[in-house]
């Protein structure tokens, strides 16, 4: 009988450890997709741009205030992960819908005694965009992860998509023509669980991104002409990314 009851408070504590030594072993068999030496992956997510006017001409009226009203875009994008300890090197290749708009007053300061007349402008930038990202992980643990990264963009605006409209303004035949080629500097914070990762950053275009814009014009004669605006600016934006690591 005495045998019977050691047999049995064995097994009892035999059933007992299992779960924990099941636990365990889970736990080395957790997905640590930051281990591998290359990663690739997917992302989708949401940007907010603003342009940073370095000038603002119409019918030589120079405007020097403006007010930016942040638009928000999408984008998606596919990318790898080059893994060597903490550290990583990320290339991206993305495709980008990001929009902004700037209100200002038409008479620009010349008459401060007037009412002001208030006109917008909104654009609209479809971009094929090419990150290289150096990155470090601050947290690299188990499933769970935490870096920082920053590096070059270069990015490439698909023109015969790109908009530009101008509200409460008299001119027709609006055009615009962009430099194809634009360089950004980037910098963000990525954290991510298992193979899910959520990606926040923010960018600064570098160079002008407007070559020229032109319109149809009206002259008091009735005769018809080109008129040139003059809009220099970069772009900035906020994003935020949803991935997954494979």
């Amino acid at each position: 009988m005495d045998m019977l009851r050691k047999f049995i408070f064995l097994g009892l504590l035999v059933a007992a450890g299992s779960p924990v030594v099941g636990q365990n072993y889970n736990a080395e068999k957790v997905d640590r997709p930051n281990t591998k030496k290359i990663n690739i992956g997917i992302k989708a997510g949401f940007n907010s741009s603003m342009f940073m006017v370095s000038e603002l001409k119409i019918k030589d009226v120079t405007i020097n205030e403006v007010q930016n009203n942040y638009k928000i875009g999408y984008f998606g994008a596919l990318f790898m992960r080059i893994n060597m300890k903490k550290h990583f090197i990320q290339p991206e290749v993305s495709y980008n819908v990001s929009k902004g708009e700037i209100t200002f007053d038409k008479l620009g300061s010349q008459h401060p005694a007037i009412e002001p007349d208030y006109a917008s402008v909104q654009s609209v930038l479809h971009s094929v965009d090419f990150p290289v990202l150096y990155g470090y992980n601050v947290v690299k643990k188990g499933p769970y992860g935490m870096s920082i990264f920053a590096g070059p963009k270069l990015r490439y605006l698909w023109g015969k998509y790109n908009e530009i409209t101008f509200k409460n303004f008299d001119q027709k035949g609006i055009h615009e023509k962009l430099y194809p080629f634009n360089v950004s500097a980037v910098i963000g914070v990525g954290v991510n669980i298992s193979r899910i990762f959520f990606d926040f950053r923010y960018e600064q275009s570098i160079g002008n991104i407007s070559k020229s814009i032109i319109y149809d014009n009206i002259n008091s004669d009735g005769s018809t002409g080109v008129s040139n605006i003059i809009f220099r600016r970069r772009d900035s934006a906020l994003s935020f990314s949803l991935g997954f690591i494979l």
